[in-house]
């Protein structure tokens, strides 16, 4: 071996090694004299050969920190991309003469990154290309969670230097249907009596529980006066008189029994797009006073009623993430507060919030008993109302049972926009009358031409005739 050869041999493992290990790209430039050379585009941390048609006997690099050069013989250079970035090298001949300048381009190595992605995210159509020392990908993904993903790897190889030009296909608005009923159930039922007495030497009261004989002379007169003594079917009293001997005795019995029935119900249907946050409210505004700084009073209004806030996100395919914020408030007039003049009712309120994933169509219920209060009382006069049997004329037992129960159904569906013509309201098929059809015939709606295709005819074929209101079984 030559001991020029040798040289070159030592030249290029030293070089090598300077390289960490990269090996040297199949790809060469070819710089011919008198042409315009190609812009050279080295990876970072990888090497490039560039070959010259004629030998050359100087090279230099503008900036030596963005690109290493070595030659490997008189026509062969080696270029090392050392960081992100431009520079110039320029190419002299024996006669100082200029052969070429060429535009080094150092970009970070992103083949090992496009690999990488493909196992990943095989099938995504995403573009990766390089910006100064930074990754950019686009394309469309077909979901969120594969758009996470593939930042997150990006991220692992250019840390804070990825821009996200990509977006998401498929359909990205959600329409939410919600349910809400509240019910709420009250019994109470009450027993009571009181006994009334006269006699020829004088006269005597009994009262008992919540009678309504009172003690008195007044009283237990009026408690024989038979225009006032109560009959059956009055509130629930039930009051009978008789005679034993010199005696008079009055016996009033109360007994009363109430049920209700409470059903409060919302079915709103919300549509937002991915990501986005959608409101609701049935209800109203409640006025509140409120004293500023400098002693003037302001008016501040609180929502009450049916309200909803939910923000849907649409993670991969037909699986929806869903944080949800439900409430069912009401005026509480049982409560109040009195101020500089005004009086403010508290507020009644039912509220609650989560998040969880579904997919489209599926539901979910919130669903439990509220409140569920129990009072059972019963009063007695001592000794009497111990006795057996006769003891119930001396005795009233109160018991009240209320009990509220709130249920939310939600329902979340993928949704895209539709035309216009394709939706109908129930109102479309109906006219205003003219001044005869109103005042001769007594008609409230027009008679018009009833469609006979598409969404309006559906709706025109309910009939909204006839009986209406509430049934309760």
């Amino acid at each position: 071996m030559k001991m020029n050869d040798f040289f070159r041999a030592c030249l290029l493992g030293t070089t090598l090694s300077v390289g960490f290990g990269a090996p040297v790209h199949a790809e060469t430039l070819r710089v011919m004299s008198g042409t315009s050379s190609a812009p050279l585009n080295v990876p970072m941390n990888r090497a490039v050969v560039v070959e010259s048609d004629q030998p050359f006997a100087e090279l230099s690099i503008a900036n030596p920190g963005i690109a290493d050069i070595t030659t490997l013989s008189d026509r062969t250079i080696y270029v090392l991309g050392k960081l992100p970035g431009r520079t110039t090298m320029t190419i002299l001949g024996g006669d100082g003469k200029l052969i070429s300048n060429v535009e080094v381009q150092v970009t970070p190595d992103i083949a090992e990154f496009k690999e990488r992605l493909s196992q990943i995210l095989p099938g995504e159509n995403i573009e990766v290309r390089t910006a100064n020392d930074g990754i950019v990908l686009s394309g469309t993904v077909s979901s969120t969670a594969k758009l996470d993903r593939a930042l997150d790897l990006a991220n692992r190889y250019a840390p804070d230097r990825v821009s996200n030009l990509m977006t998401v296909g498929g359909t990205q608005q959600v329409m939410l249907k919600v349910r809400f009923a509240e019910m709420q159930r009250s019994v109470s039922k009450n027993l009571s009596s009181s006994l009334a007495m006269r006699g020829t030497a004088g006269e005597a009261g009994i009262l008992s529980g919540t009678g309504g004989f009172s003690s008195g002379s007044a009283a237990i007169h009026n408690a024989f006066d038979s225009s006032t003594l109560p009959v059956a079917g009055d509130s629930g009293n039930f009051g009978i008189g008789f005679t034993a001997g010199n005696m008079e005795f009055a016996v009033l019995l109360e007994a009363l029994e109430s049920k209700g029935v409470v059903r409060t119900l919302a079915e709103p249907n919300l549509t937002a797009l991915s990501g986005q946050t959608a409101k609701f409210l049935a209800g109203g505004e409640y006025p509140i006073p409120v004293l500023g700084s400098d002693s003037t009073v302001t008016v501040e209004y609180k929502p009450f009623g049916v309200e909803m806030a939910f923000t849907p996100r649409v993670v991969d395919g037909d699986l929806i993430n869903l944080e949800i914020g439900a409430s069912v408030s009401a005026i509480d007039t049982t409560v109040t507060m009195s101020s500089g003049g005004f009086t403010v009712n508290a507020f009644k309120k039912r509220q609650t919030s989560t998040t969880v994933e579904m997919r489209d169509g599926e539901s979910f219920a919130i669903a439990g008993l509220l409140q569920d209060d129990f009072n059972d009382l019963s009063d007695q006069i001592p000794w009497l109302g111990d006795v057996p049997v006769l003891g119930a004329l001396f005795r009233s037992a109160e018991y009240s049972r209320q009990q509220s129960e709130l249920v939310i159904i939600v329902t979340p569906h993928l949704v895209t926009p539709t035309r216009g013509e394709a939706l109908a309201l129930p109102t479309d098929r109906v006219r205003l009358p003219t001044e005869s059809e109103l005042f001769l015939f007594g008609k409230t709606a027009g008679s018009g031409k009833t469609p006979s295709r598409g969404a309006a005819a559906e709706v025109a074929k309910q009939d909204f005739s006839g009986s209406y209101g509430y049934v309760m079984e």
